[in-house]
């Protein structure tokens, strides 16, 4: 980073302190916002735009080989006039990383000169040119060279990432439904929850949040349809950049019939199982020494004293009104060994038994447990630590939460399935972006912080930053306009994205 660099935000996080360190006010005779004489102008020379960071995200793309892939292998376009296979996933997902829901808000983007000067572009696609872009993917094979494309990017990205302790590969697996008010959507159909749409298949990587493959498919299709071919897919994409994988999902996912073959190719899985009877009668039949209690961690470390719990308003109100309400008195786990009647051998299931009570008002009306399983191959953790492992897969719902909500991948914009599925992985490789980025973060903790982001955090702090656009000699200079305290983050990452030499 630059010496006068490194004074400017020096300078402006001293300013910042001064403004919002502890004081000791007096009373105060007018509210804290008031009106000043406020005035317009349009700038003569000055051209500003609102999402400073991106600059930083494309000089990544660039650098990490990505328009030149996409190029090269993806071809949908007999001629170039003007714009390449490229330009147009790059503009889609800019659109994105700028703030934008929809392919629509392309048009804002497009008659923004300072946006298109950002990027170095004379021009840029409107909505419909997208819509016809979209509608070239024709077949499945030209949706899964476009993640291929980017997987092979991705690895690059992978060994650039900052160094660490290196960890097993994690793999999650769900679908997840994807409504539409449309009736004229091709491939859609009726799901489980009865609502029309598709039911994509979406295999992340745990470790980062990234999405490895996206599967449109109609809405009437099972979770774990195909899901088999795509877990070997991205079993063999993660081996090429971490030392070992598992893979992990819910009860729909747990395939037996793949178990042995995963068994002996070295893949770890833990997958949850249903509490089919027989599983249950295995586990009412072990001694009551193999159960032990189960001691959850605490959510959160209390960094200055622990507050008061408040009052349940739920519990009152339930109470009073004597509704039934059914209260966890305790967990307990314990294990057995299970052989599948698709396996050739026994696998470790390990089972956690929760005791119910069913109250009305003050009064018990009926004690129950409640079983729930988990089939696995790793013997290297004990019974919690395989219940804690299987539980963290409930962040894979908020990472498929991100992708409906925080980069609008479900949008749905085009008229089939095919062409939707494309804008589905155009759109989540704004999300995959944003985790390239914090992993080559030189701050490890800041680089975390980064990956557990909501989509729309990461933008308002690292990417929605105003900045003035300045043409001078061979050099396109984005000159932030004020101070906030992700800059010096922001500048060391630039640092590091400027020195990427591409192998």
């Amino acid at each position: 980073m630059k010496k006068s660099i490194q004074q400017k935000l020096e300078k402006g996080k001293r300013s910042l302190n001064e403004r919002l360190g502890p004081r000791n006010w007096t009373e105060q005779d007018r509210p804290m916002f008031q009106g000043g004489n406020i005035t317009y102008e349009i700038a003569d020379r000055t051209q500003a735009i609102d999402c400073g960071g991106l600059g930083a995200l494309h000089t990544m793309v660039c650098k990490l080989g990505l328009p030149e892939a996409i190029d090269r292998n993806l071809v949908l376009l007999k001629r170039h006039l003007p714009y390449h296979e490229s330009d147009h996933v790059l503009n889609m997902t800019y659109n994105i990383l700028s703030g934008g829901t929809c392919l629509e808000d392309l048009e804002l983007r497009r008659n923004n000169e300072t946006y298109m000067d950002a990027l170095g572009a004379e021009r840029i696609p409107d909505p419909t040119t997208e819509g016809d872009f979209l509608r070239r993917f024709e077949t499945v094979e030209r949706v899964l060279c476009l993640m291929e494309v980017i997987n092979e990017i991705r690895k690059r990205a992978w060994k650039k990432r900052a160094k660490g302790k290196r960890r097993d590969a994690v793999i999650d697996a769900d679908g997840t439904v994807s409504p539409t008010d449309g009736e004229c959507k091709e491939g859609m159909d009726i799901s489980y929850k009865g609502e029309w749409g598709y039911h994509p298949l979406i295999i992340t990587l745990a470790n980062t949040g990234e999405h490895l493959y996206i599967v449109n498919r109609p809405g009437n299709v099972v979770s774990h349809d195909g899901a088999a071919a795509w877990l070997d897919r991205a079993v063999a994409l993660v081996r090429q950049g971490w030392t070992g994988v598992c893979l992990r999902g819910d009860t729909d996912f747990s395939l037996t019939q793949n178990f042995d073959r995963w068994d002996d190719d070295k893949v770890k899985f833990v997958f949850g199982m249903d509490a089919y009877k027989n599983l249950i009668e295995k586990a009412e039949s072990l001694e009551k020494r193999g159960w032990k209690r189960l001691k959850r961690p605490a959510k959160y470390e209390v960094k200055t004293e622990p507050r008061q719990r408040p009052a349940n308003v739920k519990e009152r109100i339930v109470e009073e009104r004597g509704y039934e309400n059914i209260r966890l008195m305790g967990e307990e786990v314990a294990e057995f060994e299970y052989q599948p009647t698709a396996c050739n051998r026994a696998y470790r299931v390990v089972v956690l038994r929760k005791k119910l009570n069913g109250v009305k008002g003050q009064e018990l009306m009926w004690e129950d447990y409640k079983y729930f399983f988990y089939i696995t191959n790793r013997r290297d953790l004990t019974t919690e630590e395989i219940v804690y492992f299987a539980n963290d897969r409930c962040r894979h719902e908020n990472e498929i939460e991100q992708l409906k909500n925080g980069v609008h991948a479900m949008k749905l914009p085009a008229g089939d399935l095919v062409s939707n599925w494309a804008y589905m992985v155009i759109a989540a490789l704004a999300w995959n972006l944003k985790a390239w980025y914090a992993q080559l973060m030189p701050n490890r903790k800041t680089g975390k912080q980064v990956l557990r982001m909501e989509f729309r955090t990461f933008l308002n702090a690292l990417i929605r930053i105003p900045c003035q656009i300045v043409k001078t000699g061979r050099r396109l200079v984005y000159r932030f306009l004020g101070y906030t305290p992700w800059l010096e983050d922001f500048f060391e990452t630039w640092d590091v994205i400027r020195g990427l030499r591409v192998t």
